[in-house]
């Protein structure tokens, strides 16, 4: 909906947009007030506050817990219509690990993580085999993706002069802060994207055919303005990319290595990794993992995201729209 507080010259509070919510949903405008009330809950949340009874003036604990009540109910209501066609697709018994990743997502019903050392940041789907670190055997087309590393390095070192076509990974410079640091003055990570957000950039496949048709050839994890992110990923010399953690353990991130000096690594959970050229791993990205740099020459690798081999093709497509429908939500709400 369009934020009704719109126009203020100071920001709008997350205690304005309760009452807002409030006023709205007295007015039987139950949708708006959802999304009014989620966007109030997500603010304040981020300040810190209404995290529990103890973070919540006293005053407003019962109006924040009906917020969260309704937005709760709200928000399932609008997945479960996003999800209606998946169910017709599928129906039966195929979507049961689905629902308890949903009834999670939702806070309905708490899974039980499999491994305490693997936290998603969004969306943890139980029952999926949890480690690290992937076998080989689990990925049957790696044979393809590496029988094409000279092809890829060719096109990789045509289009590096092309300085234009690369772009940061860190979009603006606090979460660059946040995300990197520099032992040989300011860290750099960018990339050339074939896929950024779901979309496919059109120019950098055309200029790289070869490697366009071995992705096109690929598992990726296709979500609406969320999925795959494909590219060259170039670090500079001396850059650390810090420790953190992925969104989602649906997705699975492959790296196929192409330029690597000495002394640059790959650490998830705790154990190290050197990449060898032409040699592509897997791994679980929401197990804590850094990398860096140390050598003298930018290092590059192929990054590419795929669905996790343990899931059927009814989940992905219940996971795919469960996505979208969450980003369409989020954008309603104005966040």
């Amino acid at each position: 909906m369009a934020d009704a507080t719109e126009g203020h010259e100071r920001p709008v509070t997350p205690e304005e947009r309760l009452a807002l919510a409030h006023d709205l949903e007295a007015s039987n405008r139950s949708a708006d007030a959802v999304l009014v009330y989620y966007r109030a809950i997500i603010e304040s949340q981020r300040e810190g506050r209404w995290l529990s009874a103890a973070s919540t003036p006293p005053a407003l604990l019962g109006a924040v817990r009906h917020a969260m009540r309704t937005v709760k109910a709200g928000r399932r209501r609008a997945f479960e219509d996003a999800l209606a066609p998946v169910r017709a697709r599928h129906g039966g018994t195929a979507l049961a690990r689905f629902d308890a990743c949903l009834e999670n997502l939702t806070g309905e019903k708490r899974a039980t993580v499999a491994d305490p050392r693997q936290r998603p940041t969004i969306l943890y789907f139980p029952g999926l085999p949890a480690s690290p670190w992937f076998g080989r055997e689990q990925f049957p087309w790696f044979a393809v993706l590496e029988a094409a590393t000279a092809a890829i390095r060719d096109e990789l070192e045509a289009v590096m002069p092309r300085a234009e076509r690369s772009e940061r990974v860190f979009t603006d410079d606090e979460a660059e802060r946040r995300g990197l640091a520099g032992a040989q003055g300011a860290p750099s990570w960018n990339g050339f994207y074939f896929w950024r957000h779901g979309e496919p950039r059109e120019d950098n496949l055309t200029l790289c055919p070869r490697t366009a048709a071995v992705l096109a050839e690929l598992p990726l994890c296709r979500i609406r303005e969320h999925a795959p992110e494909v590219m060259f990923s170039v670090l500079a010399p001396g850059t650390h990319i810090l420790p953190h953690r992925g969104v989602t353990n649906t997705r699975v991130v492959c790296h196929l290595p192409l330029v690597v000096p000495s002394d640059c690594s790959l650490v998830v959970d705790g154990k190290r990794h050197e990449w060898r050229e032409g040699e592509a791993i897997a791994f679980d990205d929401t197990y804590e993992h850094e990398a860096w740099n140390r050598g003298t020459r930018l290092r590059v690798v192929l990054i590419i995201d795929v669905w996790h081999p343990g899931l059927s093709a009814a989940e992905r497509d219940a996971i795919a729209t469960l996505a979208g429908a969450m980003g369409d939500f989020n954008k309603a709400a104005g966040l």
